[in-house]
């Protein structure tokens, strides 16, 4: 059998292929896939940025779509977790050094309080001073006030002129005297031996003598030199003292920066003041801002 293969030859007498029409779509094309169904060119041209289509799999959309929603989501996880349970705050000032310092970000427990406790003297709080230590609420644009508000409630911004940060030093019926010879605080005629002050401060540089109102609070930085609180606000409306239900949480964390993570550590230092007397304090309330 031959099996080479045979070579066609074209017949002279066969007219010759015709020209492309330059009208026609067949020739714009260059390559046809054989089996291809014919339709119109749907493909992006060049230069032309085509939009990312859903998966018909999966139904996902844009992964840009799925990043904005999942960042919203957190963002409102992160309010709601801030105004019920734990609320970021940027130390703004240095009053209550060495505990605090300029820049700590401290994670405030909102439920400390929350079920019938109050707070306690040593502790370290966060309360709203209005009609305190401020007597009128700032006043200003809404819309810059909101985006503030939801930066300081993320920890991301300095807190509200009207919030503070001091340690409870007397709670209501105390009474509350500095100094004494030794140049010590009493609390209800105990002396209180304060570790947490800054070093080389005094209990205070102004005398003052005040039993505290039930229901309120006399608060003071531990940097006394430096802080402006219960004492600069004696001679105000509200005495310089402090509503409970003025009170935000108690200071339980610092969580930046890292290098300082750790508790705000409880300050046994009231443990030997007893309790008011029961008929209250025979001494009234006296005393002068501190200058």
């Amino acid at each position: 059998m031959d099996t080479e293969a045979q070579h066609t030859e074209r017949d002279p007498s066969s007219p010759a292929d015709p020209q492309p029409d330059p009208a026609s779509d067949d020739g714009s094309r260059s390559v046809r896939v054989s089996g291809a169904p014919e339709g119109p060119d749907t493909s992006p041209g060049p230069g032309t940025d085509a939009e990312p289509e859903a998966d018909p799999d999966t139904g996902r959309g844009p992964s840009w779509r799925r990043t904005g929603l999942l960042g919203a989501v957190c963002v409102v996880f992160l309010l709601l977790l801030s105004h019920f349970v734990a609320q970021p705050f940027l130390i703004p000032s240095g009053s209550m050094e060495p505990t605090l310092q300029v820049g700590d970000r401290i994670l405030v427990n909102k439920l400390a309080y929350r079920f019938s406790s109050e707070p306690r003297r040593g502790d370290v709080v966060v309360f709203d001073g209005t009609g305190s230590f401020v007597q009128e609420e700032p006043t200003g644009d809404p819309v810059t006030g909101l985006l503030h508000d939801t930066a300081a409630a993320l920890g991301l911004a300095a807190p509200d002129e009207t919030d503070f940060v001091k340690r409870v030093v007397g709670v209501g019926g105390d009474r509350v005297v500095c100094c004494d010879a030794t140049g010590r605080l009493t609390v209800n005629g105990a002396r209180v031996q304060e570790p947490y002050l800054t070093p080389g401060d005094r209990p205070s540089d102004v005398p003052f003598d005040i039993v505290v109102p039930p229901g309120t609070l006399w608060v003071m930085g531990d940097h006394r030199s430096q802080s402006s609180d219960s004492r600069d606000h004696l001679g105000n409306p509200g005495g310089g003292v402090v509503p409970v239900d003025k009170v935000v949480g108690r200071a339980d964390w610092i969580v930046w920066p890292f290098g300082r993570w750790t508790t705000v550590s409880e300050s046994d230092a009231y443990d030997a003041v007893p309790p008011p007397p029961a008929g209250g304090h025979q001494v009234g309330p006296r005393g002068r801002a501190h200058g």
